[in-house]
């Protein structure tokens, strides 16, 4: 493990409250999976959710792989380098067994599957002068520029930045003029209420990806063609009608609840959801968890067997989104 890797000293364990305006998160919590060779666009396209073919350069898109029966095993954000070249972030426990699958199909493609990891610092960025603290650093906005780093952005405020190794100390010590060093439940809150949700170790293969919203964020095409698990996909996209799916909820309860944490409706006491992902705000914690819609609205759920305080439902940004295709069926 070489010398910048030791990067975690450089931010809190606790984010301050309040929250800083601008800030920034080490994303120590993922692994980066390099998919390269002259197949590799073709490759991609036919595992993934996510249409790779029509992504640009330098662009970047969500998406996921699944098994044969549309149950996700990872979800990622995969960035492109060239048409031989692609990043995929996620969650560190999931690289191993999901490169392990991939390599069953890459064997008959001109591609090659590697753990890039070391060679990559992510950093995640936000608040009002994120963009000028971003260019403040130089960092490159397309993939000819890839060996000073990448700026993506998730929204007109949010941006992940992928730095090569070597430059991760330097790029940090710069940004904090601008941004305040956070923990990495400030970003993982950040994306909580941008909607975006993540396969965990504790819920692999537990989604479809219409489970988790991915279809509103882009990560899942309808026109691409086959890839793994795409029957069972478009299959409730068009003809099935999906019970359960993510929602954002608010909790006064005081330990995080992990993924995979039951959601109870208190007067049944039956599970009606799980968790996919939780951080602590200033008042309370948040949390996207997968529920029943008909049990979404209930005024009795609980995490786990804590009755008290019951969670309370909060609104996602692509909500009316949502409600306007579902009224238009």
């Amino acid at each position: 493990m070489h010398e910048t890797r030791d990067l975690s000293a450089l931010f809190p364990q606790q984010s301050p409250a309040p929250s800083p305006d601008t800030a920034l998160a080490l994303l120590d919590h993922e692994r980066v999976l390099d998919v390269s060779g002259v197949d590799a666009t073709r490759f991609l396209q036919g595992q993934l959710t996510c249409d790779v073919a029509a992504l640009a350069t330098g662009g970047s898109i969500l998406g996921a792989r699944c098994n044969p029966k549309g149950r996700m095993q990872s979800s990622f954000r995969l960035l492109k380098l060239s048409d031989e070249r692609y990043l995929l972030a996620m969650d560190a426990p999931l690289l191993e067994p999901q490169q392990a699958d991939l390599a069953k199909y890459a064997v008959f493609f001109k591609v090659q599957l590697n753990d890039c990891t070391e060679q990559w610092v992510r950093l995640g960025l936000w608040g009002p002068q994120a963009a000028d603290a971003s260019a403040a650093v130089d960092l490159g906005q397309n993939a000819d520029e890839a060996d000073a780093g990448l700026a993506v952005a998730l929204s007109h405020d949010v941006m992940e930045l992928w730095v090569p190794a070597d430059r991760a100390r330097e790029i940090i010590n710069a940004l904090t003029d601008k941004a305040q060093p956070v923990a990495l439940n400030a970003w993982q809150l950040r994306l909580i209420r941008l909607g975006i949700g993540q396969v965990r170790s504790q819920t692999r293969e537990s989604f479809i990806p219409q489970m988790l919203n991915l279809q509103q964020l882009g990560g899942v095409s309808f026109k691409k063609g086959c890839y793994t698990g795409q029957e069972i996909v478009a299959r409730m996209q068009y003809l099935g009608k999906l019970k359960r799916r993510m929602y954002r909820l608010t909790w006064a309860g005081d330990s995080l609840p992990e993924p995979a944490t039951p959601i109870i409706d208190g007067n049944s006491g039956q599970a009606v959801g799980e968790v996919v992902t939780a951080a602590r705000s200033d008042e309370c914690i948040e949390l996207l968890a997968v529920l029943q819609n008909e049990a979404a609205q209930l005024a009795t759920l609980s995490v786990s067997d804590i009755s008290k305080p019951a969670l309370e439902l909060a609104t996602l940004p692509y909500e009316e989104q949502m409600a306007a295709e579902a009224a238009g069926e």
